[in-house]
């Protein structure tokens, strides 16, 4: 499974099972492939039991979205890093890389198959609501933990989270919506550009 810890629960934990077993099924299938037979499929244990937990396939992959935004913090935090400009970089790095293997290039187009249900979909909206939410408060806690300390020029936090936000977001899209391969490189190099200029004042 990559990298991801994600799913790295205890094995009596049902509910982290069924997430590693939906998210092993969206990688291999993506939305509009899936089914609950091809969760099962992934599944240790029996399909009853996915029906036991959910009513079908939108609600697990509700609750799915729900367990990632549950964990967003620990796969996103740099351990190791305290000064604000190296968490910042770390959080870039982890959600928008320059080259990422086809495991998540595979997520991430069935990620981008599930918010395109959102705009009719109250409750993936919600979810993508709250994925948007965790992402951009990151943003702005570093940012002002950088504005504190220095690290970072004096700008609106707030504002400048929302920016960045929309640049993942976009970022992210083009990634697997379009063949040629030379859009993400650029753009995340506009992207770095951005934090050197604007926040860096122009230093590395």
């Amino acid at each position: 499974m990559g990298e991801t810890q994600l799913f790295a629960a205890a094995p009596e934990d049902t509910r982290a099972a069924i997430m590693r077993a939906t998210y092993e099924a969206l990688t291999s299938h993506g939305y509009a492939n899936l089914t609950i037979q091809r969760i099962a499929d992934e599944f240790e244990k029996s399909k009853s039991l996915l029906y036991h937990h959910y009513d079908g396939k939108d609600d697990l992959l509700v609750d799915f979205l729900q367990y990632m935004v549950e964990h967003f913090e620990q796969e996103t935090t740099c351990a190791g890093c305290s000064d604000p400009g190296d968490r910042l970089d770390h959080l870039l790095d982890r959600v928008v890389p320059v080259d990422i293997d086809p495991e998540k290039q595979a997520f991430t187009a069935a990620m981008i198959e599930l918010r395109a249900q959102a705009p009719h979909d109250p409750a993936y909206r919600e979810q993508f609501t709250e994925h948007d939410r965790a992402l951009r408060d990151r943003f702005a806690d570093i940012l002002r933990d950088g504005i504190e300390d220095g690290t970072f020029a004096d700008v609106d936090p707030a504002a400048t989270a929302d920016f960045l936000l929309t640049l993942v977001n976009g970022i992210r899209h083009q990634r697997v919506t379009r063949d040629d391969d030379g859009s993400v490189p650029a753009a995340r190099a506009e992207l770095d550009a951005y934090v050197d200029r604007r926040l860096r004042g122009g230093e590395r």
